[in-house]
């Protein structure tokens, strides 16, 4: 049960939701603008970039750490060890966002990165004085940027919002199965991630098309 717990935690890990986001703009949901209005190349392009500065970056980043003995383990399981990479991590978000702010990319995909960066920086803050579960996190604002995006664009996402709340289940009991967190970390992140990228969409909704 562990071991699959952990594929779980890895394949859903808050660092790929990014990723997840613009491949499911792109790929995964058809017939919408963001479907038949962007080149294949470009969608792959942009997909590229985003999984690079969101995961690969902040992966080596805290890979170099524990090789620096910065931190004892990858996994920052441990409270006191998650501040600076998550600090670190939102860098890398918020220089993804100044690399396509003049670039002519849909603000949508923006604001997904923007909102990751801004929720990356109040998980830091609240694990100042107690853990939460970036997993969640992670889970809760791509559900609020699909909402968000379906309001929007007047698209109907249920059967992603059903999918998407499947996976968070997964998510959240695989992290209790490891020991990671207890059930009031998880809702907490949950209801953060989802309320900081649903309240950035619906604060900038007119600038979603630009």
């Amino acid at each position: 049960m562990r071991s699959l717990a952990l594929i779980i935690s890895v394949l859903f890990h808050p660092l790929l939701m990014a990723t997840y986001g613009c491949l499911l703009l792109f790929f995964g949901i058809n017939d919408t603008i963001y479907d038949y209005m962007t080149a294949p190349a470009n969608k792959w392009r942009i997909s590229l970039f985003v999984f690079v500065f969101t995961f690969m970056f902040p992966v080596l980043n805290i890979f170099i750490l524990y090789k620096l003995k910065r931190i004892p383990s990858i996994t920052l399981s441990e409270q006191g060890d998650r501040t600076y990479p998550y600090i670190m991590t939102a860098l890398f978000y918020f220089g993804l966002f100044y690399l396509f702010l003049d670039t002519n990319i849909w603000m949508v995909i923006k604001l997904l990165i923007i909102g990751g960066g801004l929720s990356i920086v109040l998980t830091a803050l609240i694990n100042l004085k107690f853990k939460i579960s970036a997993h969640m996190v992670g889970i809760g604002g791509l559900l609020g940027g699909l909402i968000s995006i379906s309001y929007l664009i007047q698209f109907n996402l249920t059967p992603y919002y059903i999918a998407l709340l499947i996976v968070a289940g997964l998510v959240g009991t695989s992290r209790l199965i490891l020991n990671e967190h207890k059930p009031y970390q998880l809702y907490f992140g949950f209801l953060l991630g989802l309320l900081v990228q649903s309240g950035l969409f619906f604060g900038l909704q007119t600038l979603t098309f630009v």
